[in-house]
């Protein structure tokens, strides 16, 4: 099988995105991730331009990688510098990485405008800086910036560029479409002569962006015509639209493509490392991101649902479990009785296709989400609502009542309490909290009051909080949506509660979240 090399540049790359700040700390912990999942090469930012960078570089000499290969970033020497002289050819030395990766100009108008240099000037600049690179024992990546654009506008200039990096020693010439504007066709054509000018000693490399949302095609499209080295972020973070999205890359490649990018076994990790990019950028993972996404493979018209039951493929491109995904199910108002036999095998609820019950569920389904509550993102309320159906659920406690106040005194900060009253197996119990809102406040007094029944009920923590207006013709009076994510540390679940009151809808969420992670940590106790 032949192999494409995968060069990951999220720790630098990536960083240029709009609201990407990775630490120090967090790229170390990303570096030790990508190499246990096999890329080659991992760019880890440009030493010239940052100490955070520099700093990175420092604490990479101690790890020793398995798989990938420490790549420092950054530009040919200065047109006024000897490549031994310049700042930036020095710093990239002093990282002591292997891989060494330097951006040149091939495009004229850069060359000529924003460089102010000759063209040949600029020559002298790839060729000194690659040379010198080289002969201090590096390998040699060499990002011709711009060049499709380049390529575009005078393609003779644009090949003496990366001739001028090869002659100096490069061992691969990655090809940039730095702007994010060339159609796949494009790609293909200007790759396919480049195969046929420099020699098949070097590894041509192709490193796309996505402003025309074509990054993930204009990569395969450079593979397919001879590219063996694809440069790309996790999950396409990075400057304005992004880079493309090594995730997509990875698996259409191996999948799809029929090349080796990875070690053995290792694709099925994909989604986790994709979750934990995300999780360590702080943004919400992107649901309906190819093959990773959580929507990737969710089903919710009843058609659809009825035909993957019977064969996957049908209404899925590949097995989800090869990328690390799962098939999911989804209610709402547009299910059929497959969802419904699906979703409660899902959660090993006995249910018989012929049972009244699934009639009877779907028919509540169809009458709640009329009412504006929404299923799909809320798991745990419809498992509870599936249960209470078909099962003789016992509520793990009865609301005898709450209060809460909100109180704002001049111009200073709005102060939130909730008192809550329940009963739990005929012992009442009320307890009182301060929040940072009234939502916060009816949480933590919630749990508080639960606590003495159910210790473990402290570890539960809302995750995210979003509100809804159903029908806003009716103004402040329209009913709320309030969906509530919730974890322990270990899963999370989502809730759902609909009123024109928020409060009132923020409690439906809040009890259903409760009621479900007690269920669950009751029926683990009955397998122990």
């Amino acid at each position: 099988m032949e192999e494409v090399k995968i060069y990951d540049t999220t720790l630098r790359d990536g960083t240029q995105g709009e609201g990407i700040n990775f630490s120090k700390v967090d790229k170390l912990r990303i570096a030790e991730r990508l190499d246990s999942f096999g890329v080659a090469y991992i760019e880890g930012g440009w030493p010239g331009s940052n100490p955070k960078d520099m700093g990175f570089f420092e604490e990479a000499k101690k790890m020793n990688l398995q798989h990938a290969k420490f790549a420092s970033f950054g530009s040919t020497r200065r047109a006024t510098n000897k490549a031994a002289d310049d700042p930036n050819i020095i710093a990239l030395l002093e990282t002591e990485t292997p891989v060494c990766t330097i951006f040149g100009k091939t495009w004229l108008l850069h060359v000529t405008d924003v460089l102010r240099v000759e063209p040949e000037v600029n020559l002298e600049m790839i060729n000194d800086s690659v040379a010198h690179l080289v002969k201090n024992g590096r390998e040699m990546v060499y990002d011709a910036e711009h060049f499709f654009d380049g390529y575009k506008d005078n393609p003779e200039y644009a090949i003496k560029t990366l001739m001028a990096a090869v002659e100096g020693g490069a061992s691969s010439i990655a090809l940039c479409d730095t702007n994010g504007g060339t159609l796949p066709s494009e790609v293909t054509t200007i790759c396919e002569h480049v195969i046929t000018v420099i020699p098949s000693t070097v590894v041509l490399g192709i490193h796309t962006h996505t402003d025309s949302s074509l990054g993930v095609a204009n990569a395969l499209a450079g593979v397919e015509a001879g590219a063996r080295q694809v440069q790309g972020t996790i999950n396409g973070i990075g400057e304005r639209c992004g880079n493309s999205d090594l995730c997509a890359i990875i698996a259409n490649l191996e999948l799809k493509m029929g090349y080796k990018c990875l070690p053995d076994g290792n694709l099925k990790h994909l989604k986790d490392l994709s979750n934990y990019v995300d999780d360590l950028a702080n943004l919400h993972p992107n649901t309906r991101q190819a093959f990773v996404g959580e929507s990737a493979f969710a089903h919710k018209g009843g058609i659809h649902v009825n035909a993957v039951q019977k064969v996957s493929r049908s209404y899925e491109h590949i097995e989800p479990e090869k990328v690390g995904n799962k098939q999911r199910i989804l209610v709402s108002d547009l299910s059929g009785g497959s969802n419904i036999l699906m979703k409660a095998a899902e959660h090993n609820i006995d249910i018989d296709s012929k049972s009244p019950e699934v009639r009877q569920i779907l028919s509540e389904l169809k009458n709640l989400e009329s009412e504006g509550y929404e299923y799909e993102s809320a798991g745990a309320s419809f498992e509870l609502l599936m249960r209470k159906t078909v099962e003789d659920f016992e509520p793990s406690f009865e609301l005898e009542g709450f209060r809460v106040v909100v109180e704002k005194r001049g111009d200073g900060d709005c102060f939130s309490e909730a008192t809550v009253k329940v009963n739990v197996n005929g012992t009442t119990e009320i307890s009182a909290a301060e929040g940072d809102g009234p939502v916060n406040a009816l949480d933590l007094a919630l749990r508080k009051s639960l606590s003495r029944f159910y210790p473990d009920i402290k570890k539960v923590q809302l995750r995210d909080y979003k509100v809804r207006i159903i029908g806003g013709d009716s103004g402040t009076a329209a009913k709320t949506r309030v969906l509530i994510e919730s974890t322990n540390g270990e899963k999370f679940w989502g809730t759902v509660g609909v009123s024109e009151n928020i409060i009132e809808a923020s409690w439906q969420a809040l009890v259903d979240s409760v009621e479900y992670i007690l269920y669950e940590d009751k029926e683990k106790g009955k397998k122990k």
